[in-house]
């Protein structure tokens, strides 16, 4: 890289190592809080000179009281997990006051500078996107919430136009909401070709999800260094918010004739679904409160159209799985193999859109609807058995693979493939007819690359007038949801296909097939639970009033039993956690009201035998409250305490509170039986349920040959940042005294979490006084904010040191802290702090 020439600089060569934009400056500093790396343009809003703030204190440009609040904000972060704002802080020898972004790169801090926006309104700007939120989640379908959020966007950014940009499955993007000025020409419904926003970028939108271009015509400001070019790589901006842009992209925007533009990630389950996409005619930079708002609303609506898409699936999912199991019911002892194929293939044509099927097995084929030819048939067939796999295959483009594809008038473009044999050979085979659409371009997505300054390869190109393309001989795509039921139908064909083989010469085959099969992909199928179902069906049956009640109930019983396994098979059989039992069953079958249920005491492990048996238990427990009990209505709750008595025993009680009246139930049914029978049957335990009108209380115990204690010992790093282990006894009671309502919260639940049995939070010096004092006796050990707003915490200390009580400071400053010299010996962890810095904290530091 070349050297950055600075007139009469007598420290060593400082090096360009990055770009940032003109409309703020960066400052980067090592864990010692010096100066590593600076903007070139820091002069444009501070009397000082780029080269004279390398290596030198921060404290010198940045005052202690903003740099509290800085490190207030990175208490808050883990390295690469976003940005941390904080808003109108003083810098040193200017009076204009600055928003800052931080963040974490390796042990690096980075602060990211902006002058500040006037207060006018910032009130209402959450209160905006909460309204905001509140109607989307009202809106009928997502087209609907599309259109409000480029409309919302737009009215709260100042943008002149805003867009929502939605991905598909070949990564080209289709506008598919819009809202501009009157007089701009309208984008919408235009599509982009995937090459627009190539993979390296869609990485960055993920890490990075609010992108600001504030001028396409500035070209950035170069980032110093003070080290020999060789010795230090350049710096990692990717996710900073002042990052400048590739000549690329900048050359891309000016060819659109944008001015300026923002960008907002749609991140639905851990993907890239869309973007919000802003355009305006000539500069512009929203304040960062105004990109933080429309950050939040983009992560609210990120999480609306998540809920959106997967209560789709699930219905779609409960659907199939009514109508497989209808399928399985409807069989008898006469039923043959290609009458059991062609009914099931011709009851999931409509779930799949399909407009014919073909059933393919040992070279006999039968075919329903649109359909190729049997020799097309047997064309797709070998292309299948080429390709050696033994899976659910989709394509929308037939004539993409085989040449020649051509099957008269009505033109079969698109198959869904599902194999019904164990090695490549017999299928179901889904057709989909050709649907012919136009699709309108951005300009020509063909049009041949033309060499530029910067590179064939590189040249964005220039035109975007519409470009309309006729598509022919594709389908409609499959979608995920058609995927899931083609697999589906595939186990239970299986399974099926596999129970009715009743030739003799192939018995011993269609068992080892069976057992492959099953193993592969059907793992959740556990041989030595047979016996278990088995029980449950039949007691099952006698307590179910109808049929549909009886096929819930099973399904719901045998799920709970799959979950556990699952958790029991995933290190080999061995112990798992209580806890994690608890919250898989909530989770898959409350959703929603997790929070509600709480489990408070010892990490606990149980062994297979019992941790399949209070599977079945807690599934019971939760599910008569989810129907009659606390969580059936909103406000109630239900709280599970553990603790282990003197042999080692798990003791389990649960609480219902908040729920509907409770009476004893009438009928004791198999799910009473389960409750109170299941432990001491089987593990020679004990089970008491009480019916209190205020809400339904358990007790259980599980024998310590049950139970293994888990993660009594914790890891904690030492000075040289390798690990150690050690034993440790966390402090009974503590007392926490912080005026920040989050950073108390997290050392509150960190306590909880190492063992602590009393934890007292407060935010001055009265209460943590009132609280010391009130006692009978004293604190084991005590965390204490040196800085408390307009007091500090000195006098608690020096009450607690009278009590010999052992406490630490926590600042947001440092470690110079200006301590009273009564108390200067005690010890300073400086924030952000974690569970491995308390610990050291109490203990002191661990021996090698």
């Amino acid at each position: 890289m070349d050297k950055v020439d600075l007139t009469n600089c007598d420290r060593e060569p400082i090096h360009l190592l990055g770009k940032v934009q003109s409309f703020g400056f960066l400052l980067a500093v090592t864990p010692d809080w010096i100066v590593s790396h600076v903007s070139e343009n820091i002069s444009d809003f501070l009397p000082v000179e780029p080269a004279a703030v390398l290596g030198r204190p921060v404290l010198e440009f940045v005052p202690a009281d903003s740099i509290h609040e800085i490190r207030n904000r990175l208490q808050f972060l883990q390295p690469h997990k976003g940005v941390e704002v904080a808003y109108g802080l003083k810098l040193a020898a200017t009076d204009r006051r600055f928003d800052v972004s931080v963040h974490f790169i390796e042990s690096n801090v980075i602060m990211e500078f902006e002058p500040a926006a006037s207060l006018e309104g910032a009130a209402n700007d959450t209160v905006n996107v909460r309204i905001a939120v509140d109607r989307m989640a009202d809106l009928p379908d997502i087209d609907a919430i599309q259109s409000h959020t480029a409309r919302f966007i737009k009215s709260i950014t100042g943008f002149d136009r805003t867009m929502f940009y939605k991905f598909a499955p070949d990564g080209c993007g289709e506008v598919v909401a819009e809202a501009k000025q009157s007089d701009m020409t309208p984008f919408l419904n235009l599509r982009y070709p995937a090459t627009d926003i190539p993979k390296q970028a869609r990485a960055l939108y993920i890490e990075n999800p609010i992108r600001l271009i504030a001028d396409v015509s500035d070209d950035g400001n170069g980032i110093l260094h003070q080290a020999e070019p060789d010795s230090q790589p350049p710096i990692d901006l990717s996710g900073s918010r002042l990052r400048s842009v590739s000549p690329i992209h900048l050359e891309y925007l000016r060819n659109m004739g944008v001015g300026a533009s923002m960008s907002i990630s749609v991140i639905v389950n851990g993907s890239l679904w869309g973007l919000i996409a802003c355009h305006h005619n000539g500069p512009l930079v929203p304040s960062m409160r105004q990109r933080n708002c429309a950050l939040l609303f983009g992560q609210m609506l990120s999480l609306i159209l998540q809920a959106r898409l997967i209560a789709e699936d699930r219905g779609n999912d409960e659907r199939i799985a009514s109508l497989t199991a209808d399928i399985s019911r409807s069989l008898t002892s006469e039923t043959q193999s290609p009458s059991l194929l062609t009914s099931s293939a011709q009851a999931f044509c409509d779930i799949l859109n399909a407009d014919g099927f073909a059933v393919v097995q040992e070279a006999a084929i039968l075919k329903t609807g649109t359909a190729p030819d049997d020799e097309k048939i047997r064309d797709l067939c070998d292309y299948l058995i080429e390709r050696s796999g033994n899976e659910v295959f989709v394509s929308h483009h037939i004539s993409s693979f085989i040449s020649g594809w051509d099957t008269g008038n009505r033109t079969v473009a698109g198959v869904l493939s599902i194999p019904i044999s164990r090695s490549p050979r017999d299928y179901i085979l889904f057709f989909r007819e050709e649907l012919v659409q136009s699709v309108n371009w951005a300009g020509n997505p063909e049009k041949p690359v033309i060499p530029g300054p910067l590179g064939a390869r590189l040249t964005p190109r220039k035109s975007f007038e519409v470009w309309q393309e006729t598509v022919r001989d594709q389908s409609a795509e499959w979608t995920s949801s058609d995927l899931r039921a083609a697999s589906q139908l595939r186990i239970m064909l299986l399974e099926v296909v596999l129970r009715m083989a009743d030739e003799a010469g192939r018995e011993r085959k269609a068992a080892n097939e069976k057992q492959e099969l099953l193993i592969a992909e059907l793992n959740h199928r556990v041989r030595n639970i047979l016996g278990l179902v088995r029980g449950l069906i039949s007691q099952t049956e006698a307590g179910a009033r109808t049929t549909e009640e009886f096929v819930r109930k099973l399904d719901s019983r045998v799920q709970s039993l799959a979950r556990a396994h699952d958790q029991i098979t995933r290190n080999n059989w061995s112990a798992a956690s209580f806890s994690s039992l608890v919250e898989t069953e909530v989770e898959s079958y409350l959703s929603d009201r997790t929070d509600r249920i709480s489990v408070k005491g010892p990490e606990v492990l149980l062994n297979p035998q019992a941790f399949s048996s209070m599977a079945l238990v807690m599934h019971e427990m939760i599910t008569n409250s989810a129907k009659y009990g606390a969580i059936s209505v909103e406000q109630g709750r239900i709280e599970i305490d553990l603790t282990l008595d003197d042999r080692g025993g798990l003791l389990i009680s649960w609480s219902e509170m908040g729920g509907p009246p409770v009476q004893a139930p009438e009928r004791r049914g198999f799910g009473s039986t389960i409750i109170e029978r299941t432990i001491p049957f089987e593990l020679k335990g004990m089970a008491e349920v009480t019916y209190a009108l205020s809400g339904v209380k358990a007790s259980f115990r599980i024998p310590e040959n049950f139970v293994e204690q888990g993660h009594a010992d914790y890891v904690v790093p030492n000075a040289r940042g390798t690990s150690v282990t050690r034993n440790f006894d966390a402090p009974r009671s503590v007392l926490i005294v912080e005026d920040n309502l989050i950073i108390a919260m997290d050392a509150e639940g960190i306590f909880e979490a190492l063992g602590s049995q009393e934890v007292c939070v407060v935010s001055d010096v009265k209460s943590a006084l009132t609280e010391i004092d009130g006692r009978t006796d004293v604190f084991d050990f005590a965390l204490l904010d040196i800085n408390l707003g307009s007091e500090t915490s000195y006098p608690v200390a020096l009450r607690l040191r009278a009590q010999n009580v052992p406490f630490v400071f926590a600042s947001g400053y440092g470690e110079n802290a200006d301590i009273p010299k009564e108390i200067a010996d005690a010890r300073t962890v400086s924030k952000p702090y974690d569970k491995d810095v308390l610990i050291e904290a109490f203990t002191g530091p661990a021996a090698e």
